[in-house]
């Protein structure tokens, strides 16, 4: 399975990009990159597109090492960029779901070819790690 794009095809790829994403955007194309390009954000989107609906806990138990504060800040950016949808249920105590909205899952389509790269690739991950241990 090779999905590489050739010279050409970038080429053309980076033209059509950079007439949208130009110096006027400066500000949103940080902002986004900030935000779906850090490791919470991807782990979010992940579990949200591959187990659904979630609460706020059930997030939290899903992505290990991720703090309370971490998971707040990246859900608020997240919603606020469009890529999840919060949902309040007026219970008591309140119920607060979240959910991959269709630019979410947008998200996560272009993702996952990136997280089957890693899968893919473990094993030469700790190789040339190991390698590069053995000669600090």
């Amino acid at each position: 399975m090779n999905n590489q794009m050739t010279a050409d095809e970038i080429e053309i790829a980076w033209g059509s990009i950079c007439k949208v994403l130009n110096k006027d955007t400066d500000d949103i194309k940080s902002a986004i990159l900030n935000h779906v390009g850090n490791k919470w954000s991807l782990y979010i989107i992940h579990a949200l597109g591959i187990d659904g609906r979630m609460r706020f806990s059930n997030l939290q138990k899903h992505i290990n090492g991720i703090s309370q504060k971490m998971l707040t800040k990246s859900l608020r950016e997240l919603e606020r960029d469009g890529l999840i949808s919060r949902t309040v249920y007026p219970e008591v105590p309140p119920r607060v779901e979240y959910e991959l909205n269709s630019l979410g899952r947008g998200l996560l389509v272009q993702v996952t070819p990136l997280w089957f790269w890693i899968a893919n690739s473990v094993n030469e991950f700790k190789e040339a790690r190991a390698n590069y241990d053995k000669t600090e």
